[in-house]
């Protein structure tokens, strides 16, 4: 985690020092970052050393300030026209990130990119990009939340206490305010979500950021202390995607009819997965986790080619879908 917080701390000194026409002092960098000064000039240099267009200026009085020529680009940066071209052409996979810090400066890239390719070789290109379509179904539009996001991302880098209101898929309120420490934003499927220590529930939560509409991150309190071990990866390693909780994992055990063997072994599903064949053409496969309620969906998908094995709990659960949904169908037969 020293190495992540290491990063964060440096993309928040550009972020300053491009924002501040006047650069900063090393102990106001210091100061916002809460870190030792001598922490801040190992960062500068390194961020200088590395390319950025930083660098120290003494203005009157003596005193020194660091600033950043957003002017000036970073002259290594030199694409040959194949490297332009495959940039250009990547642009389709970053439109799931529209609404995010990330955004901007992408479709600035991408603009300066077009500007110094000729109409010939832009129109090339767009033929060529339509040879390689990038589902969008699964992908939210955050254009109208870059704020938000921008505040989300910010508050778990400062380590402030945030306010969401936030509106529950199972919730019977119509919205909830929590009190969290944000810990990371994943990236999950065409989606974003917010890990956070949530202080009603007193654990760790993970919260959709479609349905977080307002954010309040609070100033002039103490920032939280947040957990030198946690990792994003390991914090979901027992999950089956993006909701975790902290109860230990339990062996699942599945059979797979040998029809559905074949995407089985295409794709791992999970790290934990372990496939055993069977004499029949079948495969018992096994999975570690915590919760089941994203493994039961994708289950189901399966329909009758998977029989769960163990645990009795996720048996129960799946017969009692099965059973519901069997009714539902008896009665919408009754009704014609």
């Amino acid at each position: 985690m020293g190495e992540s917080f290491q990063l964060m701390r440096q993309w928040r000194i550009l972020q300053l020092l491009s924002a501040r026409r006047y650069g900063m002092t090393v102990k106001e960098l210091a100061d916002e970052g809460e870190v030792h000064t001598r922490t801040i000039v190992r960062d500068l240099n390194l961020l200088k050393t590395v390319g950025f267009p930083i660098h120290e200026s003494v203005g009157s009085h003596g005193r020194k300030h660091w600033k950043i020529n957003s002017e000036v680009g970073i002259a290594q940066l030199q694409f040959t026209l194949e490297e332009a071209a495959a940039l250009y052409l990547g642009r389709q996979f970053l439109e799931a990130f529209a609404g995010t810090l990330f955004w901007a400066g992408s479709q600035s890239a991408f603009q300066k990119m077009r500007a110094a390719l000729s109409d010939q070789t832009i129109e090339y290109l767009e033929k060529l990009a339509a040879t390689v379509h990038l589902s969008a179904l699964q992908h939210v539009d955050y254009s109208d939340r870059a704020e938000l996001i921008d505040d989300l991302m910010m508050a778990a880098e400062d380590r402030r206490l945030t306010v969401i209101t936030y509106q529950s898929l199972r919730s019977t309120e119509p919205v909830t305010l929590y009190d969290l420490h944000p810990y990371a934003i994943v990236f999950h499927k065409g989606a974003l979500y917010l890990i956070a220590w949530s202080l009603q529930h007193k654990q760790i939560r993970t919260f959709k950021i479609d349905r977080i509409s307002e954010v309040e991150v609070q100033s002039g309190l103490m920032k939280f202390k947040r957990p030198q071990d946690f990792q994003p990866e390991e914090f979901l390693a027992n999950s089956f995607g993006i909701f975790s909780n902290d109860d230990p994992p339990s062996t699942v055990r599945v059979r797979f009819s040998k029809d559905v063997v074949r995407i089985l072994n295409e794709k791992k599903f999970h790290p934990s997965q372990e496939l055993v064949p069977q004499s029949d053409g079948s495969v018992i496969a096994a999975y570690s986790l915590s919760t089941f309620e994203e493994f039961r969906s994708w289950l189901l998908s399966f329909g009758r080619h998977a029989r769960v094995i163990e645990p009795a709990e996720l048996i129960e659960q799946i017969r009692d879908e099965v059973g519901v949904m069997s009714q539902m169908y008896l009665n919408s037969v009754s009704n014609k």
